[in-house]
């Protein structure tokens, strides 16, 4: 028997040696893809922030022509105005330049037949005085060429007025055609300006053209990552079956062999009670048999029991701070019933609280830029923000994959996951049993994500669902 526990010692140490190599062997084959994964991160986001940065360029640019085309458009249209009202102006000016000429011509005309008229009579002041006639003939004369006189003054101031009214007239003239052909040379330098900038849109055009089918490119890989994400999930939704009905046969099986064991327990007591009662009952007769010979034969000693009809003696308690087998065995069933619910995990109600507080971007069924529809949401948060799970359950992925980065999934039970992507972190593996707010990631920017934040998924029978409904 010792040479039975001590090679069943030396068995369990092998098998603890093996298991310990074997568990540093993966550990350091998890740091080497670790590493490998966080620089294939960071020269994805180089590349990222390469691409998004230009981008916002030729969005500047295309800005900045398309407002320099406005800005040139509106310019002309006001040049245009300005020119129609400077012609207007100068044919009003010509009009008038044309009248004010037609009137210096008649006013020349008619103070030149008052002087004819006045020469050709002979008639002045001085003629008037030394004619000798009647004084008041003369005085007659004297009145009349003072009127005449008057209104020869008056001609003369006429015209001398509507020569400088002409002269005036010309030189607005000349300045408003000055200022024609300065507005028509304005118009001329703004349209060369707007054909250069109508070419530089069009380059713009042509590479935005050229972005926008490489996010059409972008967009297609999106939706096969998405679909690489539904075959994961259907392929753990299977995983995940099988598991638990493996576990149920476990169930079963570790039910029906503790029924065995206490049904053995139970019949070996009962054998154990009736050969003590079998044991007692001789005992009795044997004293009996005893006494009457000590009745018949007085003298005589009482004869001494036989050995086999000693009382034995108990056994021994176990020592402190050790436990049977059969005990053990149960603590570590507890154990295990406390780690898992018997009957599996629960699944998912709604009024779940949220992994992580932050604004929501992109809502559930709504079309995402880049092409396709969200199936999730996402929620902003500072870079290293702990995650905590939504629920109880147990962790069926914790691995990085394309498009969704460092990537944890959580079994809640009754076909009930939970999907929490983009983390800087994995602080949880594949089989950890987790509680309901127990930090499980770190927020980040994986898989190709430019700001920090976590995409979160529920999912039902392997279908997405609604997590705003879900959610407090």
């Amino acid at each position: 028997m010792r040479h039975a526990g001590l090679g069943l010692l030396l068995c369990l140490a092998a098998c603890c040696a093996q298991a310990q190599t074997s568990l540093q062997t993966r550990q350091a084959q998890a740091r080497e893809d670790r590493q490998a994964l966080r620089e294939q991160i960071d020269a994805l986001q180089k590349r990222i922030d390469a691409s998004e940065s230009s981008r916002e360029d030729a969005s500047r640019a295309l800005q900045a022509s398309e407002q320099a085309i406005s800005d040139i458009s509106r310019e002309l249209v006001e040049l245009d105005r300005r020119e129609a009202a400077l012609r207007d102006a100068l044919r009003g000016l010509d009009a008038a330049r044309d009248q004010q000429s037609d009137e210096l011509e008649r006013q020349q005309k008619a103070l030149a037949d008052q002087l004819r008229a006045q020469y050709a009579s002979g008639l002045s002041p001085w003629t008037a005085l030394l004619s000798g006639r009647d004084p008041q003939e003369i005085g007659r004369e004297l009145a009349w060429l003072a009127y005449v006189t008057r209104s020869r003054t008056q001609a003369l101031d006429a015209l001398r007025s509507t020569i400088d009214r002409l002269a005036d007239l010309r030189r607005q003239t000349d300045d408003g055609r000055r200022d024609l052909d300065a507005v028509r040379a304005d118009v001329e330098q703004r349209r060369h300006d707007l054909q250069a900038q109508q070419a530089q849109r069009r380059e713009v055009l042509d590479k935005i053209r050229a972005r926008l089918d490489d996010e059409r490119g972008r967009a297609k890989q999106l939706q096969a990552r998405d679909a690489r994400l539904g075959g994961l999930i259907k392929d753990l939704d299977a995983e995940i079956a099988r598991a638990e009905a493996r576990r149920q046969a476990a169930l079963k099986a570790e039910a029906e062999r503790r029924a065995r064991e206490q049904a053995a327990r139970a019949q070996a007591e009962k054998a154990r009670q009736e050969q003590e009662r079998a044991r007692a009952a001789e005992q009795a007769r044997r004293v009996r048999e005893q006494a009457e010979r000590h009745m018949r034969t007085e003298e005589a000693p009482a004869p001494r029991p036989p050995e086999d009809d000693r009382v034995r003696a108990p056994v021994p308690p176990a020592p402190a701070g050790q436990e049977p087998a059969g005990a053990k065995a149960d603590a570590q069933g507890k154990a295990d019933a406390e780690a898992e619910p018997a009957d599996g995990f629960p699944g998912l109600t709604k009024g779940l609280p949220r992994p992580v507080q932050g604004e929501i971007q992109g809502r559930f069924g709504a079309q995402r830029p880049e092409g396709g529809l969200w199936r999730g949401i996402v929620l902003r948060a500072a870079t290293g923000t702990p995650v905590r799970a939504v629920a109880a359950g147990r962790v069926v992925f914790a691995h990085w994959l394309s498009g969704f980065g460092n990537l944890l999934i959580i079994d809640h039970g009754r076909q009930y996951l939970s999907i929490y992507a983009y983390n800087q972190s994995l602080l949880r593996q594949v089989g950890d049993v987790v509680a309901r707010g127990d930090e499980v990631a770190r927020v980040g920017a994986t898989g190709g994500q430019v700001e920090p934040g976590l995409y979160f998924e529920l999912r039902h029978q392997g279908a997405p669902i609604n997590p705003e409904v879900w959610l407090k």
